[in-house]
């Protein structure tokens, strides 16, 4: 179950190919915003997506098709999707729609997984930092509501899989049972560190990237300030490359140009396709991961963390708990503080130094090759659902 349109999303488009690979059928269930067809077979899958109410109107329809676990538009389209494909079980990805799931399973006496991206009470903590907050953001992503959604849903769905060890750890303190769960993180194919280059740059010239949502209190305001010094220091050495799009892109586009960066120092490229914006990380020399080490960042990952890696970037982060624990595992990287922008341009500064770069590079492709890649995480994937369903 896929609370948006399908496709596309990264992770359930890997989910649902390893199970396919690995001989299972796969049914996606998704909304149906854009009006597509009801029926699609895909690589992944064959998606089964919520019929569209044309005589509503596409707002109205929109409205209607909102994944709100209490939605009987929601339960219909689940059942009947367990009813066509025979389900065997259930995996939901992530919380708005996971009450409708176990509604669903026990219906139809199958077991139910929740595929828990983040930390969502922690997420819609952070939403809340923003200046674009709407209305509804109130009653569909209270944190406090989200909170017993989340205890509700925990204890029963018959498995949790999280995407990194701080994750599960964080449910375990809250009761939830450790013998159900387990880690399946965001990593790449492991081909895809094998395939790239190993960096190098020229003293004096580089190029910093980041990658992802563009709001607050992922720290691009500091990042923005860190070029800043860095100009300032070093004259035209450092330019930053800002792929992806947000609720607050205005607000940091703003910022950038009132410190006079903008386009000459720091360009924002937009949300591009996932392999058009994998393919313009090749364009930069480091990575960088700016978040505020808020609950949220303390207790899940970034996928652009192991993108970086596979791409051969030496990993810029903040202090946040799983960032910091895995590049200081793998060497990969230069930890600076939180929300400092003057720690920032130093760890950007010491990265970009030829010899520290060229190591970190190297130690982060062979940490995707050895560990941090999807086919070790596939693995985890099918052997726990082996575990579940065999214990239904």
């Amino acid at each position: 179950m896929w609370d948006a349109d399908y496709p596309w999303d990264v992770r359930t488009e890997k989910v649902c190919l390893a199970l396919t690979a690995a001989g299972h059928r796969v049914t996606i269930v998704a909304r149906n915003r854009k009006w597509q067809p009801e029926r699609e077979q895909l690589a992944e899958g064959r998606v089964h997506r919520m019929p569209a109410w044309k005589l509503a109107g596409p707002a109205l329809d929109g409205a209607l098709g909102f994944p709100a676990f209490f939605s009987p538009r929601w339960s219909r389209l689940i059942w009947n999707a367990v009813r066509e494909s025979g389900a065997d079980l259930i995996i939901v990805r992530d919380l708005p729609l996971c009450p409708t799931a176990i509604k669903a399973a026990r219906k139809f006496g199958i077991p139910v997984a929740l595929d828990m991206a983040e930390n969502y009470p922690a997420l819609m903590r952070d939403r809340k930092l923003g200046s674009r907050n709407a209305t509804i953001d109130f009653f569909a992503r209270n944190p406090r509501l989200t909170e017993r959604v989340e205890r509700y849903c925990v204890d029963r769905v018959d498995w949790t899989f999280t995407v990194v060890e701080e994750s599960s750890v964080r449910l375990v303190a809250e009761g939830a049972n450790p013998q159900k769960m387990s880690v399946v993180s965001n990593t790449p194919p492991r081909a895809r560190a094998a395939n790239s280059a190993q960096k190098s740059v020229a003293p004096g010239s580089c190029t910093v990237a980041y990658l992802g949502l563009l709001e607050v209190a992922r720290g691009i305001g500091e990042l923005i300030d860190a070029l800043g010094i860095l100009r300032a220091e070093h004259g035209g050495a450092f330019r930053a490359i800002v792929i992806g799009g947000g609720r607050d892109a205005d607000l940091f586009t703003a910022r950038a140009r009132a410190a006079g960066l903008l386009d000459t120092t720091i360009a924002f490229l937009g949300l591009l396709p996932h392999d058009d914006a994998l393919a313009a990380l090749s364009a930069a020399d480091i990575g960088v991961i700016p978040h505020h080490a808020t609950e949220l960042w303390n207790s899940t990952i970034p996928n652009k963390l192991f993108d970086y890696m596979a791409a051969g970037l030496p990993v810029i982060s903040s202090d946040t708990i799983p960032c910091a624990r895995i590049i200081r595992e793998t060497q990969c990287g230069v930890i600076f503080h939180s929300g400092d922008a003057r720690s920032m341009a130093d760890a950007i500064a010491r990265a970009s130094a030829p010899s520290e770069l060229s190591r970190m590079s190297a130690a982060g492709r062979s940490a995707v090759r050895e560990r941090y890649n999807w086919e070790h995480d596939t693995a985890t994937l099918l052997r726990s659902i082996q575990t579940f369903a065999a214990r239904k």
